[in-house]
């Protein structure tokens, strides 16, 4: 259970998330939980109607589900939405909100004089700010984390303990980076000097713009261009353990689980979902929409297309298709 900074009523709930109410709007919330552990004042939701009778009979004060509901109450205060989940994820931005931090410099922090900081900036213990960055209103760095030269921080930005970025990166606002994550990094470059066998560094100057409403997760690093830039365009959400190499292009609302790897020169169009461990090789091009399973495989330059089409199994291929491979391995194994 997540205990409510302070007691919310139905109403106020319902107003916040557009609810329609069906009981007691004045009852009043203090926390939010799951229906197996919710006690009295908090909120829960339900997505499926299989689901509503345990939620009606769980002990918490107030339900969120979808239109199933009406007419199926027993007195406990019913929001009526047309997506449960998402108005709960909703409901708990306003039901948990962070308790508010006081702004200012922590006094162990480092921070140029050039550096340029907008109000109420948070700079926690230890944490260095280059010359000539700049860091936007109500953005918190956190402690131990070191914010390069030329760095541009927009507003209402959220890096957690131990955030590096390089030089000359861009955050755009609302942006959150979680700790550890490594940001502008040079890119996996080399030529080889065919008269000695040895390799000598490529160029790594390019630029890493990064636009509002990101996360990326925890250990997470993203290469800077080469010449050119790598983007993570607005609202892209990047788990832990993620790398993206540079020179890639990362569309609006894509999702990335964890240990996934991007090789350099990959364009992701918006709305794509990876799932975790899958590996992309360089110049590859994924199309808006697409869906890649768990331990997929993309070859060098392949082009995946079509919308809620799910891909499966190195090389990817359409998930009816690996399945169908699967089965025709499994009636030859029995015939051996």
């Amino acid at each position: 259970m997540t205990l409510l900074p302070k007691p919310r009523s139905v109403k106020e709930v319902a107003e916040f998330v557009q609810a329609r109410v069906l009981g007691d709007e004045s009852v009043q919330l203090t926390g939010i939980a799951s229906v197996q552990s919710a006690r009295r004042g908090d909120l829960i939701f339900v997505d499926q109607e299989k689901s509503l009778s345990g939620a009606m009979e769980s002990q918490a004060s107030a339900v969120i589900a979808g239109n199933f509901a009406a007419g199926k109450t027993n007195g406990k205060p019913v929001l009526l939405v047309s997506q449960p989940r998402l108005a709960f994820a909703r409901a708990a931005q306003l039901l948990c909100a962070a308790s508010e931090r006081k702004p200012g410099i922590h006094p162990s922090a480092i921070v140029h004089h050039l550096a340029r900081l907008a109000d109420r900036v948070t700079i926690e213990e230890g944490a260095v700010v280059c010359e000539a960055a700049r860091i936007g209103e109500n953005t918190r760095i956190g402690a131990g984390s070191v914010i390069g030269a030329n760095v541009n921080l927009g507003a209402s930005c959220d890096l957690y303990p131990n955030v590096t970025i390089y030089s000359g990166v861009h955050l755009g606002d609302r942006v959150i980076v979680h700790s550890g994550a490594v940001l502008g990094s040079d890119g996996f470059g080399y030529v080889r000097d065919q008269a000695t066998g040895r390799y000598e560094k490529f160029p790594q100057i390019g630029r890493l713009e990064i636009e509002d409403d990101v996360e990326i997760g925890a250990n997470t690093t993203i290469d800077r261009g080469a010449l050119d830039e790598t983007r993570i365009r607005r609202g892209a959400k990047i788990d832990n353990l993620v790398h993206i190499g540079h020179n890639c292009e990362i569309g609006e609302d894509v999702v990335i689980a964890a240990q996934t790897g991007l090789s350099g020169s990959i364009t992701i169009q918006k709305n794509v979902v990876f799932g975790g461990q899958v590996g992309v090789a360089e110049h590859a091009r994924i199309e808006e929409g697409v869906m890649l399973g768990g331990q997929t495989g993309v070859l060098p330059y392949k082009i995946l297309r079509g919308k809620g089409i799910a891909f499966w199994g190195t090389p990817a291929r359409p998930l009816r298709e690996y399945l169908k491979e699967l089965a025709a391995l499994a009636r030859l194994a029995r015939k051996k």
